[in-house]
Parts: C-alpha cells; sequence; structure tokens
C-alpha cells in the first residue's frame, strides 16, 4: 500500500518512518497530481495556517477535499480537517488552545479497546471543542476527546509520530486496508 504524506511543512520524516516500519510505502505529497493511486493520505502538525495557505498556492485544497481514501491529520492536520477549514471531519477545534509552545506537554491517554496507555505529545496543540453525532472517541484528555475517527478520517491533537508507539499509524493503516478491499 502507498501511503502520502503532505510535505508542505510540517513532520514528514517522522510520519514516514513509522508508516514505512509497518510496511507501508511512502511518497511525499506536494502537487494535486501526487494524490493519484495513493491508498491513504497524512496531513502532518506544523502551523495551520501556513500549511493552508501553501495547500492553497499549490492547489491541494480542492484535490483533497475529492481525495476518497483515507486520511490521518495530527496537530494542525486535525485542525485543517474540522469544520471550519476542508469541511471534511465534523469537529470544531480551538487552535492552539492548550497553550504555546513553553506549555507544551506529554500525558498518558486511555486508548479504545487497549490495555496500555498511548503516550500523547502536545506541542501547541488544538483542543475540540464540538464533536458531530457520528463521530468517534477514540482518546480522551482531561476529558477532552484527543483522537477521533470520523469514517475514513482518523484525526488527533497530539503528535503520535514523536514517540515509538505505532497504534495509532496501525489504526490508520487499518482503515486504508479497509478501503482497499472496498474498492477492491
Amino acid at each position: 500500500m502507498t501511503i502520502g504524506v503532505l510535505a508542505v511543512q510540517g513532520n514528514f520524516r517522522e510520519h514516514a518512518a513509522m508508516l514505512r516500519a509497518l510496511g507501508a510505502d511512502v511518497v511525499e505529497v506536494r502537487l494535486p497530481e501526487q494524490l493519484d493511486g495513493l491508498d491513504g493520505l497524512v496531513i502532518p502538525g506544523g502551523e495551520s495556517t501556513a500549511i493552508m495557505r501553501l495547500m492553497r498556492l499549490y492547489g491541494l485544497e480542492d484535490a483533497i477535499r475529492r481525495f476518497p481514501a483515507p486520511v490521518l491529520g495530527t496537530c494542525a492536520g486535525m485542525i485543517l480537517l474540522d469544520r471550519a477549514h476542508l469541511g471534511l471531519v465534523d469537529v470544531e477545534v480551538e487552535r492552539n488552545s492548550y497553550g504555546r509552545q513553553l506549555a507544551s506537554f506529554e500525558a498518558d491517554l486511555d486508548l479504545d479497546g487497549e490495555a496500555e496507555p498511548l503516550r500523547g505529545v502536545f506541542i501547541r496543540a488544538p483542543r475540540v471543542a464540538e464533536v458531530g453525532a457520528e463521530v468517534e472517541v477514540l482518546a480522551s484528555h482531561a476529558g477532552v476527546p484527543v483522537l477521533l475517527r470520523d469514517g475514513r478520517f482518523l484525526v488527533a491533537s497530539f503528535h503520535p509520530e514523536l514517540t515509538g508507539d505505532t497504534r495509532v499509524h496501525e489504526r490508520f493503516l487499518e482503515l486504508v486496508k479497509e478501503g482497499l478491499s472496498v474498492r477492491a
């Protein structure tokens, strides 16, 4: 399976390394035509305003809206997928809601269906303010959703690529496999 990682800004290398370790082929995505033939897409963290501006500049905004395969959005990627931006995930997100860079933190998260906690790295992280009725909450921190699934979309307000724990990426690849079996 071939996964694209948006490489206009953000943690391309970290996501790519984790996905490759799980057996995926990974390619950089900077232009709309690079989405063709991909089985999934990762929109990593970074600065959401800058990423959105670059996506518009490169013509990726509408191409991502039309992209039919599963998408993983982490931190700024979650912001870009929310109701107010690309409108693909039924969540309302508040930018930098956990504080400035100095307020970054790590926390153990109870991951739905797992006995072991998941370590979340929150860097200028967005906070989910509202969740749509069909959105599944997979993990929370202090009662606030931080990992969610909305159909073929998986979003996290933290950076799973910055730990050695592959479970968020494994769940994403499960969505990709499900999508491939439906398209077959």
